[in-house]
Parts: structure tokens; C-alpha cells; sequence
């Protein structure tokens, strides 16, 4: 039986985003907490040079990049599911994956950081206000987007909706102003219907650094 090794915390979104992948797919898995409170082992730099999460380890096989390590999970082991047989399906799934990293999730993690994890102190409000902004403006296109399909690919759930998936939990959970994003929740109870997203992505994250730091050591060991 296929047992992948993933390093990193349970509540890492882009830790999720792998661990997603490996419940849709059914692989064994061992999960290890690496980062944020947890540090990093001596050697992980040798393994992942960027000293961010996850890493994954499948045999010999050692990579890092959370959209890079889905795309091998789903091209490995999900062929004709997250990994979609037909070409242009396969070809939207890997555009709205590359949307996430350059467009959407920036915008979002200058909401994150300043609302979750900094301090109302701390918080920059000009970068949070710019934030806001680029979300509204992603999520008002991804909403026009799932007017016409209801998966970011197309008719079915793909590697596409991984990332943003994982993302969306946080975005439409944080106590913030939205656009109003009917298609967008539409997906996203398609999504929380799902085993796989609700165990590993619907993780309660707190409201405040403090909040945070408790959810995290809650989820310790947990797989």
C-alpha cells in the first residue's frame, strides 16, 4: 500500500491543499507537524530549500510547492478523476490552480495575516484594505466563472478546485465585508459535502493570533 509522507501542520492552507488531494485520492498517508510552533527537523532545509510547507515524500521521490505536489498526486493516482482525462478540461484545472497562487491567494493573505495573524496592533489597514479589494475583485470573477459550470474545470470536481477550495474555507468564514458571491456558495456546499474537505480543510482557525496558536496545538498529532 502507497504510504506518503507529508511534513507540515494540519492547519497550514497550503498543507491542506495536499492533504485534500490524499483523502480524494484514498493514499495512506503519514503526516508529520512541521512549522509554525512546531520548528523544522535539522535536516529539512536539505529537503525543502525554501523552510516553508509541506514537503512531500512518495518512495524516493521528495518535492515541495503545494499546487505542484497536488498536480503529482492527481497526474499519479487520479487519472480520470482530479487529474481529468480530456485536454482543455485538463487545461482550465491547471489555469484556475495557477490563479489561486498568483492572483487570488496574494489578495487573500493580505486580508489573513492582518485579520488572524497579527494583533489588531499589529495589523496593517492600508494592506488590509488593499486585500480586500483584490478579493472582492477575484472572488466577484470566480462567482461569474461558476454561473456557467458548477466546478472551476467544468461538469465535475477536479485537481481545480483544490486550491481555491482550501482558500475558500478561510475566505468566506473570516468576520469581513463580501461581495455577494451566489455561484461562489453554491460551489462551496458542493465542496463541504465532501469527506475529504471537511476533515481536512474545515479546521477552525480562531479569530485573533491567540485563537490561532490554540487551534493549532488542538490539531497536534492529529491526521
Amino acid at each position: 500500500m502507497t504510504v506518503i509522507h507529508v511534513q507540515g501542520r494540519r492547519n497550514s492552507m497550503n498543507v491542506q491543499k495536499v492533504m485534500w488531494a490524499l483523502g480524494e485520492l484514498a493514499l495512506g498517508y503519514r503526516r508529520e507537524d512541521v512549522g509554525g510552533s512546531f520548528g523544522y527537523p535539522d535536516d529539512y532545509p536539505a529537503r525543502n530549500p525554501n523552510r516553508v510547507v509541506p514537503t512531500l515524500q512518495d518512495g524516493e521521490l521528495v518535492m515541495w510547492d503545494s499546487n505542484a505536489c497536488v498536480r503529482y498526486l492527481a497526474r499519479t493516482y487520479g487519472h480520470g478523476g482530479l487529474w481529468p482525462e480530456e485536454t482543455r478540461t485538463l487545461a482550465h484545472a491547471d489555469q484556475w490552480m495557477d490563479w489561486q497562487a498568483t492572483s487570488a491567494g496574494p489578495a487573500f493573505m493580505r486580508v489573513f495575516i492582518n485579520q488572524i495573524r497579527r494583533s489588531s496592533e499589529q495589523a496593517d489597514q492600508a494592506q488590509m484594505a488593499a486585500g480586500l479589494k483584490g478579493c472582492a475583485r477575484c472572488y466577484e470573477l470566480l462567482d461569474d466563472h461558476l454561473s456557467k459550470q458548477p466546478y472551476v474545470a467544468g461538469d465535475e470536481f477536479s485537481m481545480g478546485d483544490i486550491p481555491i477550495g482550501t482558500m475558500s474555507y478561510r475566505y468566506l468564514a473570516l468576520e469581513i465585508e463580501r461581495p455577494a458571491l451566489a455561484h461562489v456558495d453554491a460551489w462551496y456546499q458542493r465542496l463541504a459535502e465532501r469527506a475529504a474537505y471537511q476533515h481536512h480543510v474545515m479546521i477552525p482557525f480562531g479569530r485573533n493570533p491567540e485563537e490561532w496558536q490554540a487551534a493549532e496545538d488542538e490539531n497536534a498529532r492529529l491526521q
